[in-house]
């Protein structure tokens, strides 16, 4: 199989693309990739650690943001959208990811980021979200529910669009998979490789 070695929206600091590997998407088509939101004022870590926790395990993140330029994180850390959202589609990535920091709260109101959101979930692919990333499934009202954690400054706003909230590291709940900050982004991470499983060199 051959490997992709190109950047994937790596930020000013330089880090190289890790070698692309491939999973078995649902349509019986071969997927290799995860989209991820990104927008100003994303929560560094919990956009990075997946990623490179993801690219580890063979997956390759693509970065989507309201237009192909650099970003900055709450702490400073540049990423840069690979794709433009409204260019984007679900079809041919294996799952989402939405970090949290003030992003989400810009991104809920866009209505190809709810697009996108319900076009995983109603596909059965995975939707992972954590800390204030959960704004996001709850504008796209697929938590009704659902068993679900987030911060616990929007514990009121999960439960008000139905979903179960559980106040635990990680929580799967059939694709969704959620966590509450970034102390718990080891066991995010895990339940994230687990819930695609191997890529196959």
């Amino acid at each position: 199989m051959p490997v992709d070695r190109r950047a994937s929206g790596v930020g000013a600091r330089g880090i190289a693309a890790i070698a692309k590997g491939w999973v078995r998407d649902y349509g019986g088509q071969v997927s290799a990739s995860i989209l991820a939101f990104v927008e100003d004022i994303y929560e560094d870590l919990e956009l990075w650690y997946p990623k490179i926790r993801l690219e580890e395990a063979g997956y390759r993140t693509v970065l989507a943001g309201p237009e192909v330029k650099g970003y900055r994180g709450k702490h400073g850390y540049p990423a840069r959208a690979d794709i433009r959202i409204d260019e984007a589609r679900s079809d041919g990535y294996a799952g989402l990811l939405i970090p949290g920091g003030f992003m989400p709260d810009k991104l809920r109101r866009d209505a190809n980021v709810l697009r996108l959101t319900r076009e995983f979930h109603a596909a059965g692919k995975m939707v992972a979200f954590i800390c204030h990333g959960g704004w996001i499934p709850i504008s796209a009202r697929i938590l009704r529910d659902r068993r679900a954690t987030g911060s616990l400054g929007i514990k009121d706003d999960l439960e008000n669009a139905g979903a179960i909230w559980v106040d635990e590291p990680v929580v799967v709940d059939g694709s969704l998979i959620s966590s509450r900050t970034p102390v718990d982004l080891a066991p995010f991470a895990a339940a994230m490789v687990r819930f695609l499983g191997p890529a196959s060199a």
